[in-house]
């Protein structure tokens, strides 16, 4: 993916949660690792993207206390993942619904070391799991 050196709404470079996450990009530039082609990916067939947590920080006031769930997703192609969802809301909306009915198309995931950037699109359901 090319990622641009600035973004709009936070200091650094652009995470690829910005580019995804951008209404104005339908089609998003990529090299393919194995055959160093260039290929244009349409977003919303993307179903997720994985990234190193550190390139997609979950950027929190560090005085609010974020909503946090431990989740698995089920794509309707069948994958699933474990992760947490974490996100902050205003009290009267801060069920888990309503973050996935108000958040951008993809979600972000965090998988241990990793971020999976879901597009809503491609989840058949997120179910809650017990800590």
């Amino acid at each position: 993916m090319f990622l641009a050196e600035a973004a709009p709404g936070h200091t650094g470079g652009e995470r690829l949660s910005d580019l995804l996450n951008n209404s104005g990009s339908q089609f998003i530039p990529a090299v393919d690792a194995e055959t160093d082609a260039m290929t244009f990916v349409r977003c919303e067939n993307l179903a997720l993207a994985r990234v190193a947590a550190e390139l997609e920080p979950n950027v929190v006031d560090q005085f609010t206390i974020p909503t946090e769930h431990e989740v698995e997703v089920r794509l309707v192609d069948g994958q699933k993942l474990r992760g947490l969802i974490t996100y902050v809301l205003p009290e009267a909306h801060s069920r888990l619904t309503d973050y996935l009915n108000s958040a951008p198309p993809f979600i972000p995931v965090l998988e241990g070391e990793k971020v999976a950037l879901v597009n809503k699109r491609h989840v058949a359901y997120v179910e809650t799991l017990r800590r």
